[in-house]
């Protein structure tokens, strides 16, 4: 196999990988109403996968074929699991695989994993040393950061680029700002120079605050960088990719996407996962029209498909009487 990344046209157009968000169903429902360039899996711990939890881990990694070309994300603390993880990923069929040292949760920072490898440059360069031998040549290594811990910090950027990911996505923000402060898109063209300054073919992809293909466009431009990830503003528009957007669709058709999401999940994850896990996807449906904030208080409460389900064909039945009305 060859580096997946570079063939793609640019700008590439990636979906974030988000936890508890972008498992297979999501993914499924993005690529029907419009693919990005790229799909990212949730972050996968590499010491949950080769330990007795790997059951509670391994449904992170499920995919169908319409999701690729699909990067595996994954995070942990050993390095021969990491080398190990690329093996595995490689015999499941993924596209490419990214190192997750940007996610700032607490609980992996404060074990020194996730972003807090940018504070531990000797175990963050094993690390991917370890990914690249286990991967050999065979898929892509990639690694998702920020522009620095406390404050902006161009060194440790640098540092990443010297190890040659295939790609390297900066979320714009360092990990103290978590997700409060806008993203530092002016910072992006720096780091382009200081790839172009090492001759390198690592792709540079910006991330945070993305609301349009339009806005991704735009920023990428400037900055002259590779592509853009969108993460959060799939929930204010799950058609971003396709340059359409919900609000162009009527309560019905909202409707009818929530009741196809929803049965997608089911008939996914049958009960092996907790139903209200979905309910964060309700807001995205129900939204936008006349009486969406009385449906979507109700929808939250739901604990079933079958309730939800019921509440939703109440609410298109009281719709269709009101235009019989008029």
């Amino acid at each position: 196999m060859q580096n997946f990344w570079q063939t793609l046209e640019k700008p590439i157009f990636i979906l974030a990988p988000m936890e508890d968000v972008t498992d297979t169903v999501l993914r499924q429902v993005i690529a029907r109403y419009g693919k990005p360039t790229v799909f990212f899996t949730e972050f996968t711990n590499v010491e949950g996968l080769f330990s007795k939890g790997e059951k509670h881990v391994i449904h992170r990694l499920q995919y169908t074929e319409i999701e690729l070309p699909l990067v595996a994300q994954i995070w942990g603390s050993q390095p021969e699991n990491f080398s190990k993880a690329a093996r595995k990923l490689i015999d499941m069929g993924f596209s490419g695989v990214d190192l997750n040292m940007g996610c700032p949760a607490q609980g992996p920072v404060s074990r020194g994993v996730c972003s807090g490898l940018i504070n531990d440059r000797p175990r963050a360069k094993e690390i991917i040393e370890a990914t690249k031998e286990g991967a050999a040549g065979i898929i892509p290594v990639s690694v998702k950061t920020r522009l620095g811990f406390r404050a902006i910090d161009f060194e440790w950027i640098q540092f990443v680029l010297e190890q040659k990911p295939a790609t390297l996505t900066v979320h714009l923000r360092t990990v103290s700002e978590m997700s409060k402060m806008p993203a530092h898109w002016d910072k992006l063209k720096t780091v382009v120079e200081m790839r172009d300054a090492l001759s390198s073919e690592t792709l540079i992809i910006g991330n945070g605050d993305i609301k349009s293909l339009n806005e991704a466009r735009q920023k990428v431009a400037e900055a002259g960088a590779d592509g853009a990830m969108v993460g959060r503003g799939i929930f204010e528009n799950p058609f971003l990719f396709s340059d359409t957007s919900i609000g162009d669709k009527t309560p019905e058709e909202k409707m009818h996407l929530l009741l196809d999401h929803m049965h997608l999940w089911q008939e996914t994850w049958g009960t092996t996962k907790y139903f209200p896990a979905l309910r964060k996807f309700f807001k995205v449906y129900a939204n936008g029209f006349p009486g969406a904030q009385d449906l979507r208080m109700q929808l939250m409460e739901t604990q079933t498909p079958e309730e939800t389900e019921q509440i939703v064909i109440a609410f298109l039945h009281t719709l269709s009487s009101s235009y019989a009305q008029h």
